[in-house]
């Protein structure tokens, strides 16, 4: 794993690809490249289009070079990322903040492989990938991009819950403008919401939060923790992904409980502690005088300080 800090200070961790699965993405790429470039010349040898032998030389270079350099820089550009080995194998290419890859950082790799892969055989992409921390060859390096693995293992991360008091909100939530990368950064944040303190966990939930808010409607009710309200919108956005595309049976992926479980608290926490210790009961108290009511604090952006 390796953390990336996004353009809003926020770091997201992030699974960097293994320089032998790489490998393998990189043969299925070049073995794609090697048929398109067969079928191409194999094509002008036989056209009787072109009759010039210069004409058909300049040509069948041109092609080459289109198959070599613009491949990879036409794939990884319309797909966001990833080729036709990448997706085989679960790869993306992003940008050192987590981005998207962008046009001009696939071309800096693109006229780097040539040289890296089709010039001297790997030789250079190897010796980099084996220096840099972060696997980089030298088109990654120049371009300021880094390959993850999108294919993490089962069970590796908890589910987001939903919390109780807005499950009623949640279902007329507009998801549909979510991007996936603001999405995964609320999901980092809820993952290590227990490890930060309680003035960072408020600090970083509503900057996420404010920028969930500008991307789903209608706004949370007044008094929603940062925490809750991000739950509520993943869990949300879990439960439509999976109505879309159901899994292998009603009850697949839902783990039994053992034994009554304690009623929830009204917003809940991002992520249940299976093994932390349960506490004792608590013993019942004396009455206490009720404070005079007062509307509940917010935040600028309308999210609940920390109690």
């Amino acid at each position: 794993m390796s953390e990336v800090v996004t353009g809003d200070a926020v770091v997201v961790e992030v699974r960097v690809a293994q320089p032998p699965i790489r490998a393998v993405a990189l043969m299925i790429d070049m073995l794609v490249q090697v048929v398109l470039m067969v079928g191409v010349f194999l094509a002008v040898g036989y056209s009787s289009v072109i009759s010039d032998p210069a004409l058909a030389a300049a040509v069948s270079i041109l092609i080459s070079v289109l198959v070599i350099a613009g491949y990879p820089v036409i794939f990884e550009t319309a797909t966001r990322g990833r080729s036709l080995g990448k997706l085989a194998l679960g790869l993306r290419v992003v940008s050192d903040d987590g981005g998207p890859e962008r046009f001009r950082q696939a071309l800096f790799r693109g006229l780097a492989g040539v040289l890296e892969f089709w010039t001297f055989f790997g030789a250079p992409a190897l010796i980099a990938s084996l220096i840099s921390q972060r696997g980089k060859r030298l088109g990654d390096v120049f371009a300021g991009t880094i390959v993850i693995s999108e294919r993490g293992p089962s069970g590796m991360s908890q589910p987001v819950m939903m919390p109780p008091a807005l499950e009623g909100w949640a279902r007329t939530l507009e998801l549909s403008q979510l991007p996936a990368e603001v999405a995964g950064a609320a999901r980092q944040y809820l993952m290590r919401w227990h490890d930060l303190s309680p003035a960072v966990q408020h600090e970083m939930g509503v900057r996420i939060a404010t920028q969930v808010a500008a991307y789903v409607t209608p706004p949370p009710p007044p008094g929603v923790p940062a925490h809750a309200y991000l739950s509520a919108v993943l869990a949300e956005r879990r439960r439509r992904d999976q109505a879309r595309y159901p899994q292998a049976g009603p009850g697949h992926g839902v783990r039994p409980q053992a034994g009554p479980q304690p009623p929830p608290a009204p917003y809940g926490r991002p992520y249940a502690q299976p093994h932390a210790p349960q506490a004792a009961p608590p013993q019942p108290s004396p009455p206490q005088p009720a404070p005079p009511a007062s509307a509940p604090r917010t935040t600028p952006g309308g999210f609940a300080p920390p109690q």
